[in-house]
C-alpha cells in the first residue's frame, strides 16, 4: 500500500519537529519518521546531558576549592546516581517536549520505524511505501568507532554510553584530544576519576590556534590530567585491571591501563543504510550527503539538514538549516548556507567561545591583518571570580575594518562571543564595538578595549 503526503521528514532531531511545524502550519500533510528517539543527539546523547553533567562537575570544582573562596565543607563526596538522575531527567524531559510538539501539530503523522528510499521520492518503511514530492533527510549522526586494533575485544564507551555511568571510573583513558574527549576527560577529572587524555596529532584541538590549544592543555594538566600526544599507533587491549592502550608516543611509556576506554575520535553520519543510491542521493568520501548552498541534494525535491550534510555539526547550525529551508520554500525568501557566519563553543572550564577565522586560517588567508590579544588576568570580572585560565583574541582585516574571528577562553567566553558574533553578523566595522559601553563588571566589558588594541600582524 502506497501513502502519499505533501513532505516527509526522515529524522526527529533539531531540524526536523521545527520544520513539520511550519509544513503543517502552512496546510501541508507530512510524515516524520523516527527510528529511534525523537530528540536526535542533542536532547538524548548529545548538548543536553553532557552540559547537565558539565554542570555537576563545575559544582563539584567549586566545592573542591571552597577554601579558596573563604568557604569550608566537610568531606566531599560524589554522588554519581544522582548526578546520571539528573542527566536522565533533561533527556527524558527534553525528548517527551518535542513528542507533545510533534503530537499537537494538526495534519502530521509521526512514524516509528526505519526508513529506506526504493526510489526517487519513494520511500519504505515498516513495509509500507510513502510518496511525496518533497523529502527532507535529517538523520543526524553517531559516534566514529575506528578499526584501532584489538577494539572488538574491549568494552568501550562512547559518548552516548558514558552518559548513564552510575560509578566513577578508577581510571578513564580518553582516546581522542578533540572536543567531545576534553568535556568528558574534565568532568571525570572532577567526579574523581584518574584521567589520561590520548590524542595522535602533536596537540589537543589541532584546528584551533596554537596558543588556544596550550592553554587548554596547561589548565587541564593542572587539574591532574595526564596528556599524551602523538600517539601515532594506537592499539586496545584487555588488562587485569580493565584495559590497556597502547599508544606508541615519541615520550613516556609505551601503554596506558585504565579501567575504562571512552573512544572519542570523531562523529560519522547515519546515511549507510538509507538506500541513497536509489533516489539518485550523492555522498562524499566520509557519508555525508552532498548538498548546495540551499541544502538540496543531488535529488530533485530532496533536501538535506543537520550533522548528515557535513555542513555544521552543531545543534545551532542544524536548526540555522531548518531555518533556511523553510525561509526559501514558505517565505520567498533566498537564504544561504555561505551567508552564516560560524560560531561555537567547547565546553571545558573555563569555556571557548569561537567565531569566525582562526588567526592561522586568517594568516593563510594573505590579507592585511589587525590582531589583539588579552590575557584573562586582566579581565576584573574573571580575576573577581578567581577564574583567570585563558584570553581574549581578535583578528580583523586591515583595509576593511571588519573583524574576521575572534577567540575567547576564559570563563563565561560561550556567552561574551555573541557580543562579537553579532557585530560580525551586521557587518559593523570595529569601530562600531570599539565605541560601545558594556556594563561592569563583565567579561564583555573587555571587548572594546580587546578591539580599541588591534595591531598590525607581524
Amino acid at each position: 500500500m502506497t501513502h502519499t503526503f505533501d513532505a516527509i521528514i526522515v529524522g526527529a532531531g533539531q531540524a526536523g519537529p521545527a520544520l513539520a511545524n511550519r509544513l503543517t502550519g502552512a496546510g501541508k500533510t507530512v510524515a516524520i519518521i523516527e527510528r529511534h528517539l525523537v530528540g536526535g543527539t542533542c536532547v538524548n546523547t548529545g548538548c543536553k546531558p553532557t552540559k547537565t553533567l558539565v554542570a555537576s562537575a563545575y559544582a563539584a570544582r567549586l566545592a573542591q576549592r571552597g577554601a579558596e573562596y573563604g568557604v569550608r565543607t566537610g568531606p566531599l563526596s560524589i554522588d554519581m546516581p544522582t548526578i546520571a538522575a539528573r542527566a536522565r531527567k533533561v533527556i527524558l524531559d527534553s525528548r517527551k517536549g518535542n513528542e507533545d510538539w510533534l503530537a499537537s501539530m494538526p495534519g502530521l503523522t509521526l512514524i516509528r520505524g526505519h526508513a529506506r528510499f526504493t526510489g526517487s521520492r519513494r520511500i519504505e518503511v515498516n513495509g509500507e511505501t510513502l510518496e511525496a514530492p518533497q523529502i527532507f533527510l535529517n538523520v543526524g549522526g553517531r559516534a566514529n568507532v575506528p578499526d584501532f586494533p584489538g577494539v572488538d575485544e574491549v568494552d568501550y564507551l562512547t559518548n552516548s554510553t558514558i552518559i548513564p555511568l552510575q560509578t566513577v571510573p578508577g581510571h578513564l583513558v580518553v582516546v581522542g584530544g578533540s572536543y567531545i574527549g576534553l568535556e568528558f576527560a574534565q568532568m571525570f577529572r572532577r567526579f574523581g576519576a584518574e584521567v589520561t587524555i590520548v590524542e595522535k596529532s602533536a596537540r589537543l584541538i589541532g584546528h584551533e590556534d596554537e596558543d588556544v590549544s596550550a592553554e587548554i592543555r596547561a589548565f587541564l594538566e593542572a587539574e591532574g590530567i595526564a596528556v599524551r600526544t602523538d600517539a601515532c599507533c594506537i592499539t586496545l587491549g584487555k588488562h587485569e585491571r580493565g584495559v590497556k592502550i597502547g599508544v606508541d608516543c615519541t615520550e613516556g611509556s609505551p601503554e596506558v591501563v585504565g579501567t575504562h576506554v571512552l573512544l572519542a575520535v570523531g562523529r560519522r553520519p547515519n546515511t549507510d543504510d538509507l538506500g541513497l543510491d536509489k533516489a539518485g542521493i550523492e555522498t562524499d568520501d566520509k557519508g555525508y550527503i552532498k548538498v548546495d548552498d540551499y541544502l538540496r541534494t543531488s535529488a530533485e525535491g530532496v533536501w538535506a539538514m543537520g550533522d548528515c550534510n557535513g555542513r555544521g555539526a552543531f545543534t545551532h547550525t542544524a536548526w540555522n538549516d531548518y531555518e533556511i529551508v523553510a525561509a526559501n520554500l514558505l517565505d520567498g525568501e533566498e537564504r544561504k548556507v555561505s551567508d552564516r557566519i560560524l560560531g561555537y563553543a567547547l565546553y571545558v572550564d573555563p569555556p571557548l567561545g569561537r567565531v569566525g577565522m582562526t588567526e592561522s586560517q586568517a594568516r593563510q588567508s594573505g590579507r592585511p591583518l589587525l590582531i589583539s590579544k588579552r590575557p584573562m588576568t586582566r579581565v576584573g570580572r574573571a580575576v573577581e571570580k578567581a577564574e583567570t585560565w585563558g584570553f581574549m583574541k581578535m583578528v580583523a582585516d586591515a583595509e576593511t575594518k571588519k573583524i574576521l574571528g575572534a577567540a575567547i577562553l576564559g570563563t563565561g567566553g560561550d556567552e561574551a562571543i555573541h557580543g562579537i558574533l553579532d557585530m560580525m553578523n551586521a557587518d559593523a566595522p570595529i569601530g562600531t564595538l570599539q565605541w560601545a559601553v558594556p556594563i561592569h563588571p563583565t567579561v564583555s566589558e573587555l571587548i572594546p578595549t580587546l578591539v580599541g588594541n588591534l595591531t598590525p600582524a607581524r
